[in-house]
């Protein structure tokens, strides 16, 4: 091809991505005719930390991130937004929602943007914070995952283990919530749901409500601290089971146990090393497990090719790009910009975790303004890597920069 054909092309190609870019060059010159009014979003306040505006070159690696991929969990956290899911956890702090929305509006008239458009989407539409706890230099990262269990829809010899579903006389003062106490009716007066131990010795046998059955115990547990499971039957179908309450009594962190009896040391605490204790000697797994009360009920939902775990919000996580936050504090949707060095590659904390992240879930130890629990996925892999995870990092909140001026306080 000539010179002045080759030109052309180049010509064609800038105007094409300049088109693109029209939604976002739009939102930033002006309001469409016709549209409600816009105001720029007050910032939050956010209990337990400051927020310091920082520069999109003041986050570290933010250039080298993949935004395209954020981009499309983002836009599935406008789906939630736009039309609540039939399966919808806890809600969060609705505060930026409004806001939200806007930023969503502007997103679907991209379409589907290349990586680089896509971080000057997220540039054009929202301010980044630093976010830092009054408690603590840093914020704090766990990881969580979906585990992929052996189970049964009938019981037999190498199936023992019940999974069960909510109990319909169990009474909770916060319905759909991850916290606070738990009932059940006893001569006329209301008494504390069966612990963990009581519901092990079968005080729920026998009422129909196993969803399923288990080869391990162990298993079960961590199904319970991770809040939703893959379980594989014998003829290899997979059902989904997903989190349907707690019976009100206490989480206690069995890996704490161990580090405080010197069983484990600190700075190797996992969740492998938890299951190999467990698996190791199992009379002591069991009264190590029986030592946190709290137990998780299930419900099955259905499963769609390629969907991650539901997660509170009610869409499927995308691993890698969804956290669970504490929903008292954050807005599901909200993206926040996380910098750490984890151990993903290894056991020790040397690769570099520069990402932004969707706020699409949430969990009853997710606790403060700069605390996320991140994603990995489903699987043993990701378990082991998601087990490891116990590691401060840097927490950058994008706000978005306008919403209707009905909404503003």
């Amino acid at each position: 091809m000539d010179r002045s054909g080759a030109a052309f092309r180049r010509g064609r190609l800038r105007l094409a991505h300049l088109v693109r870019l029209v939604p976002v060059l739009g939102f930033l010159t002006g309001v469409p005719a016709g549209a409600a009014p816009l105001a720029p979003t007050p910032v939050p306040d956010l209990a337990g930390a400051t927020l310091q505006p920082v520069a999109y070159g003041a986050l570290p690696g933010w250039s080298a991130d993949d935004q395209g991929a954020a981009f499309a969990t983002f836009l599935a956290s406008c789906r939630a937004l736009a039309k609540a899911p039939a399966e919808v956890g806890p809600a969060s702090r609705p505060r930026l929602q409004p806001a939200l929305r806007q930023a969503c509006a502007a997103a679907r008239r991209l379409g589907t943007p290349n990586p680089v458009l896509a971080r000057w989407f997220f540039e054009a539409h929202f301010r980044p914070f630093a976010i830092t706890p009054t408690a603590s230099p840093r914020g704090f990262l766990t990881g969580y995952y979906e585990p992929e269990v052996e189970g049964s829809l009938v019981p037999g010899a190498d199936y023992a283990v019940p999974v069960y579903a909510r109990p319909p006389d169990l009474i909770s003062d916060a319905p759909g919530s991850n916290k606070g106490p738990a009932y059940r009716m006893q001569n006329g007066a209301r008494v504390p749901y069966w612990n963990r131990a009581e519901i092990e010795d079968g005080a729920l046998a026998g009422r129909g409500l196993e969803i399923c059955w288990l080869k391990d115990p162990v298993d079960l547990f961590f199904m319970q601290i991770q809040g939703s499971a893959r379980v594989r039957l014998p003829d290899g179908r997979v059902i989904r089971l997903n989190y349907d309450g707690h019976n009100g009594q206490p989480y206690v962190p069995v890996g704490r146990l161990l580090i405080e009896r010197g069983i484990v040391p600190r700075n190797e605490m996992s969740m492998d090393r938890i299951r190999a204790f467990m698996e190791a000697d199992p009379a002591a797994g069991k009264a190590l497990r029986r030592e946190s009360p709290s137990f998780v009920f299930f419900k099955a939902v259905p499963l769609k090719e390629g969907e991650g775990a539901l997660g509170a919000q009610g869409i499927g996580l995308t691993p890698g790009r969804s956290i669970a936050v504490d929903r008292t504090l954050h807005t599901y949707g909200t993206p926040v910009f996380i910098s750490a060095r984890l151990p993903i590659a290894s056991p020790a904390p040397e690769t570099p975790f520069q990402r932004l992240m969707i706020a699409q879930d949430t969990g009853s130890a997710i606790v403060g303004p700069a605390r996320a629990d991140l994603f990995f996925g489903a699987g043993a892999e990701a378990g082991r890597i998601a087990g490891r995870i116990r590691d401060p990092g840097d927490f950058f909140l994008l706000l978005p920069r306008f919403e209707p001026r009905e909404a503003a306080p």
